[in-house]
């Protein structure tokens, strides 16, 4: 009997952790949100494998991770090499500082920021802000641009522009206890990707990851996006 109910309770943790991403329509355009309760799931940063070589693939975390992975997605820009472009943290270690000048590409197309976790909260910060005072960060990745900040819209974002790529990107509850990552499931202008965050999840900070590279990895529902060979992924498990 108390392996039966064992067994049962496992079935149901699992079917949770695979509601945890859903679809999510918004302005005629397909997205996929999963949200992480930080009182119940862990968001780590990973980049590499433990004999040192570059995880790079959905397949190579879930080989080097003991936990049960609920999702996964890559989780910044990188380098060729890639090594990530901006600030980065990994168990507290910081690995490359921050970069606060301006830049080509998205990630200097200024304000850029900072996706922060601190044991059970965690949040978005704008670049400079961050490098003025920084927070201890037990992870922490830097990205471009910034989608909402304080509650409005990159300035640089245009409503009606015709550039449109796949994206993800992350954002924070106001009170910091939830992260919400989102990607979309075709093709998206900044625009639309910032307006998901701030008018269908309700959040006042949130960031840009990346575009072409854009993955997701949903163990619960086989969802396991191909591609190229990712940098910094994030990785979200059970506590």
């Amino acid at each position: 009997m108390i392996r039966l109910a064992a067994l049962l309770l496992l079935a149901l943790s699992g079917g949770a952790a695979a509601q945890d991403c859903r679809a999510v329509p918004h302005r005629d355009r397909a997205f996929t949100v999963c949200t992480a309760p930080l009182d119940a799931f862990a968001v780590e940063l990973r980049l590499d494998a433990a004999d040192g070589t570059r995880l790079g693939s959905f397949a190579a975390l879930a080989r080097e991770t003991e936990a049960s992975i609920a999702f996964a997605m890559n989780g910044g820009m990188y380098h060729p090499d890639r090594a990530p472009v901006g600030l980065y943290i990994e168990d507290g270690t910081e690995r490359r500082g921050i970069v606060t000048s301006a830049g080509p590409g998205n990630f200097g197309m200024l304000p850029n920021g900072v996706f922060c976790v601190a044991g059970t909260r965690a949040s978005v910060i704008e670049s400079r802000r961050f490098a003025a005072d920084p927070p201890a960060c037990d992870h922490a990745t830097q990205s471009g641009p910034m989608l909402v900040i304080d509650g409005a819209l990159h300035p640089r974002f245009i409503a009606d522009s015709e550039y449109r790529n796949l994206r993800n990107g992350v954002g924070v509850s106001p009170d910091g206890g939830t992260v919400h990552f989102a990607i979309s499931d075709e093709p998206v202008t900044f625009h639309e990707m910032a307006t998901l965050f701030r008018d269908e999840l309700g959040l006042r900070d949130a960031l840009y990851l990346d575009g072409s590279v854009s993955r997701l990895y949903v163990p619960g529902q086989d969802r396991a996006d191909p591609g190229r060979q990712m940098g910094p992924i994030l990785s979200v498990t059970a506590r």
